[in-house]
């Protein structure tokens, strides 16, 4: 009986590993980085009420903060979240969640009214940028021909105004079913976990579980490239 034993142990100790590591070390986790680069953090209204200072103070220097998603939702923290990153001098950008649901100027108009403009004061001081994801996405799967249509005039509606790239983050589900997506000449937002990403890449999304000061519960890790 003695191997049931040692079995079990074995068991307990992989599970109290994989617990310590996803609890203790993973949310404190922040890879090495290069010369130039800087961490951050992508929030919403998910995060709640956030003490952008406590964030600040954590070595925290850029935020991306979500702005609106299809053609009518504003995040109900917005507002709050880009003065408060502004006034604890984090660097601020603001992204839109992409919908399949609704044409491509519609939902430009929609984050154009929500995005500030850049100015000594008020306005976002890293590009503005686009979620494409399939989870969370409405129900609708049009075909590939007519959404790289309508993110085309989503891009091109919203850097005629902001003179400036929009950044890509494109999830792999949308990838796998929207494949022009990821051929879109714009910068990109790389998901990759824990491992810093191959090929060209402005942002990388680290992972979903780091803990930030100021922020309650777990946030995303960011790190940008100069």
């Amino acid at each position: 009986m003695w191997w049931l034993v040692a079995a079990a142990a074995t068991v307990v100790v992989v599970v109290v590993a994989a617990a310590v590591g996803r609890y203790v070390w993973l949310p404190t986790y922040r890879p090495g980085i290069h010369s130039g680069e800087r961490y951050g953090i992508d929030v919403s209204n998910h995060q709640g009420r956030i003490d952008w200072n406590a964030v600040r103070r954590d070595g925290i220097r850029f935020a991306y903060i979500k702005a609106t998603e299809g053609g009518d939702f504003t995040d109900a923290y917005f507002a709050a979240n880009w003065a408060g990153a502004g006034a604890a001098g984090v660097d601020r950008g603001a992204y839109h969640y992409f919908t399949l649901c609704t044409l491509g100027a519609v939902q430009a108009a929609n984050f154009l009214r929500a995005l500030p403009l850049p100015d000594s004061g008020g306005g976002y001081s890293v590009a503005p940028a686009v979620d494409l994801e399939l989870a969370g996405n409405c129900k609708q799967r049009p075909d590939a021909a007519m959404v790289d249509r309508e993110l085309t005039t989503f891009l091109t509606t919203v850097e005629a105004q902001t003179h400036t790239p929009t950044v890509l983050y494109v999830g792999e589900d949308f990838a796998e079913r929207y494949p022009a997506a990821s051929r879109q000449h714009r910068p990109r937002w790389r998901l990759r976990f824990l491992r810093r990403p191959h090929g060209d890449w402005v942002l990388w999304q680290v992972d979903g579980l780091a803990h930030v000061n100021g922020v309650h519960g777990r946030v995303d890790l960011d790190v940008m490239r100069p």
